[in-house]
């Protein structure tokens, strides 16, 4: 049976149409709201490809029933910062060459503002830590714990 529900994402009400009650989030953020920015990889929760932010709790879009999440406040990559200016965390990912296919950005990105909204002066092996749950075939991850710094260093104000 098809259902019809409303989500708020990224702080507007977005309608559902024609959707299966056992849909996952990530599936209708991309294929019925047509945002693209999570990505799916293992539909399993283990890379973290597919990470958004739902009543500020960070979680893996592939795991959550999208008709489970009506009624909560969900913010996805696109959420972030607005078209043309990106979020410091966004900017520190691209200055400190920390992408690269940029397929787990998006998610090392919501990892990221999640981590600093909890923890401002995180640790490296806080960051680590954090990260863990992020799969990055390409990085290495030294770039980008090197953001993660970044950030938190700027946040702070110190130079």
């Amino acid at each position: 049976m098809n259902e019809i529900y409303t989500l708020h994402v990224n702080g507007e009400p977005r309608d559902v149409r024609d959707a299966s009650a056992g849909e996952s989030l990530l599936y209708v953020l991309r294929e019925r709201l047509g945002l693209m920015g999570s990505k799916g990889a293992c539909e399993q929760g283990e890379c973290g490809s597919c990470s958004v932010m739902i009543d500020d709790q960070l979680v893996c879009g592939c795991l959550v029933l999208a008709a489970g999440a009506v009624g909560q406040r969900i913010v996805t990559i696109e959420g972030i910062a607005p078209v043309g200016a990106p979020s410091d965390v966004q900017q520190a990912f691209v200055d400190a060459g920390a992408v690269q296919c940029g397929f787990c950005t998006p998610g090392l990105i919501m990892a990221t503002h999640s981590l600093l909204e909890r923890s401002p002066s995180p640790s490296e092996m806080e960051i680590r830590e954090e990260l863990s749950g992020n799969v990055c075939r390409c990085t290495g991850y030294g770039r980008i714990i090197d953001a993660v710094q970044r950030v938190a260093v700027a946040r702070r104000g110190v130079s």
